[in-house]
């Protein structure tokens, strides 16, 4: 395991210039000390180093999301929007909505063509793809529950965009595999496009994000939704065809929510509720697979993967059918999550054979391939938990940079109902539930939660990756609580996936081929993808005793305060 980069450690202060050797650390053990689980080294030392001057969880998360948003341009972002669910020490429970909302000008039909047809590019390429973005002012109702001034929080960022750091072979080559995308849809270079190719070790300066920080900096979160900033976002709209008006950016409001919240295994799982479908289908897949009492077989034996497969299953069929921003439909939360209808849905269950789909829901269009977002997990030292997926939901978003400002605008407007019936990039097929209307918020699949165990945080765990964020996360927790895995391996072991719609279970490559072989004799059709996820987990145990461990998937990193 490669240690923190010692000057990490040692600086009295914030100096990020041109980091030439970031090393990666992927778990940490300690006590009565902070930790932050992220995507990248220097976002999670970023979020360390505020806790090591004084700082809590919350101040953390916000200059770790900063910090992304700068080294993890790919899904960290200042154009995007988030979740975050947060435990006090006293035991308080919330959550905060920075999710994105559709523009004023938005309406239900605007991705269709003349014949009805669903035109999936406009809603995932270019600038009528982008959503009102929320991350900013998400971290700024994120800043009432920190101890220091967002002035503080902000400046490792900034410092990270003016010196610039080191690239990674893993995000050299993301940027070289979207720059035909770039190049398409921006009508002035970017610092994100060269002539020769990215290589490792080259460094990454973004002097107009750093101005950008400097105007949040300075005016607060009217530095982002007013003032020059909001003007580069709306002549950027005008460059092609986007929608997105001075007013979307100046009338966006945070909701703070109350959490989803339930008991499994003498444990209360604390999680995201509508409009992320994460926490519901959280609770209806453990729900389900409680049934049949899952911990009695092997992790990722048969037996156990056939159950869970089943209860996503379910689970995912009733996402297309009942969820949506609750603001705009019937919330049906607490009969989804009900004892008396799960059981109901789990009688077609049958341990001899699969389940078809048709059987759970309606059959509609075949999915897409997903991307990604990205997930902190972050407990400080007085208890304080956090737990927050962020997304510009596609790789890099709408491919779109704002000229003059520096950041990548997210693509989240294809997480609605493009079409009812019309699977989004991600594969997730949605209804009316989920249908584009003026300031409604699209579906999610962000499952930021957080497990208590008497009262107390036990697991804070997250995940990117679309609509394998939930079964993720799912898993995760099963692997802690019902196969007793090790945090390391809870994370690491091999992951599958099912989401109702296409039929097939998607595994991991290095999935046990005994399981898969059964699976297929049972009528299950296997798919194998390279990776699943990548799974940010902190488990504490009741001792105080902490575990922070970052995928192995992934450049994810832990740093200790």
């Amino acid at each position: 395991m490669k240690r923190l980069f010692l000057s990490f450690v040692l600086a009295s202060q914030f100096v990020f210039a041109q980091f030439t050797d970031i090393n990666i650390v992927k778990e940490i053990r300690t006590k009565d000390k902070g930790l932050v689980v992220s995507a990248h080294p220097l976002a999670s030392e970023a979020g360390a180093k505020i806790m090591r001057m004084g700082g809590n969880a919350f101040d953390a998360v916000i200059a770790t999301q900063y910090a992304l948003a700068v080294v993890y341009p790919q899904a960290g972002n200042i154009g995007g929007g988030g979740f975050l669910v947060g435990v006090q020490s006293n035991g308080d429970k919330f959550t905060l909505d920075y999710r994105e909302t559709a523009p004023e000008k938005s309406s239900k039909d605007m991705y269709l063509d003349k014949k009805g047809n669903a035109n999936t590019d406009l809603s995932q390429n270019g600038r009528l793809a982008v959503g009102v973005p929320g991350s900013v002012a998400g971290f700024f109702a994120t800043l009432k529950h920190a101890k220091l001034p967002m002035e503080k929080l902000i400046q490792p960022a900034i410092d990270l965009a003016e010196q610039g750091f080191s690239l990674t072979q893993k995000e050299a080559g993301l940027l070289n595999s979207e720059l035909d995308a770039f190049n398409q849809h921006n009508r002035s270079k970017t610092v994100f496009q060269k002539s020769s190719t990215w290589k490792q070790g080259d460094i990454l300066v973004q002097k107009e994000l750093a101005e950008t920080l400097k105007l949040i900096q300075k005016y607060g979160a009217k530095g982002f939704y007013e003032g020059k900033t909001a003007d580069l976002i709306q002549q950027e709209m005008k460059r092609g065809n986007g929608i997105i008006t001075l007013n979307d950016l100046k009338n966006y409001q945070v909701v703070e929510r109350k959490p989803i919240s339930f008991m499994y295994k003498g444990n209360e799982i604390v999680s995201m509720p509508l409009p992320s479908s994460g926490g519901i289908l959280l609770a209806q897949m453990l729900k389900m697979s409680g049934f049949e009492n899952v911990e009695k077989y092997a992790q990722n034996s048969t037996q156990a993967v056939q159950i869970m497969v089943e209860a996503e299953r379910r689970a995912f069929a009733d996402r297309a059918e009942y969820m949506g921003d609750p603001a705009y439909i019937k919330d049906q939360t607490a009969m989804l999550i009900s004892d008396e209808y799960l059981k109901n849905r789990w009688k077609s269950f049958d341990k001899n054979t699969a389940t078809p789909s048709f059987a759970v829901g309606k059959i509609v269009a075949q999915p897409k391939e997903s991307t990604e977002t990205t997930h902190i997990s972050i407990i400080d030292k007085e208890g304080n938990a956090v737990a927050v997926t962020t997304t510009l939901n596609g790789l890099y978003g709408s491919k779109v940079v704002v000229s003059g400002a520096g950041f990548f605008l997210n693509n989240e407007m294809d997480d609605f109902s493009v079409k009812p019936g019309v699977p989004n990039m991600f594969g997730a097929v949605g209804g009316e539930a989920n249908s584009i209307k003026p300031g409604k918020r699209m579906l999610s699949s962000m499952t930021p939660t957080i497990v208590l165990q008497k009262g107390k945080p036990y697991i804070i765990v997250g995940t990117p990756g679309g609509t394998t964020i939930p079964t993720s996360v799912y898993q995760s927790i099963v692997n802690v609580v019902d196969f007793g895995l090790n945090p390391n391996l809870a994370v690491n072991t091999p992951k599958f996936h099912h989401q109702w719609l296409p039929e097939s279970v998607m595994v991991e490559k290095n999935f046990p081929e005994a399981t898969v072989s059964d699976l297929e004799k049972m009528n299950y059709k296997i798919e194998r993808v390279s990776q699943i996820g990548r799974t940010e987990m902190i488990v504490i145990d009741g001792n105080g005793n902490a575990v922070a461990v970052a995928d192995g998937r992934g450049d994810d990193s832990v740093a200790v305060e």
